[in-house]
């Protein structure tokens, strides 16, 4: 069976979140592989532009923009288990 949201198909449970609330997963919470200190600085200036906008927008009376705001400030509190090994390289159990 074949899940669609907004006419696209979405391959399992994070890509429906992604779909279905409009956000992108890894910017918040961090891609589960390693990203130098320049791309994850990058994405979380990103990350912290998109929240204060999903923050502005709830504010202003969008309900749905605050259930997201609530959604995104959550991931960036969270770690991948596999990035929280500390030094591995995903899945390979070697030094990064």
């Amino acid at each position: 069976m074949r899940v669609f949201v907004a006419g696209q198909v979405a391959h399992g449970d994070f890509e429906f979140a992604e779909l279905a609330l409009g956000i992108d997963v890894d910017l918040f919470r961090g891609p589960l592989e390693s990203e130098t200190d320049g791309e994850r600085a990058a994405r979380e200036d990103a990350a912290r532009d998109v929240l204060a906008d999903l923050r502005a927008e709830a504010e202003a009376g969008d309900e749905i923009a605050g259930w997201d705001a609530l959604y995104a400030d959550a991931l960036t509190r969270t770690v991948p288990f596999l990035r929280s090994v500390g030094g591995l390289r995903s899945g390979t159990g070697e030094a990064a």
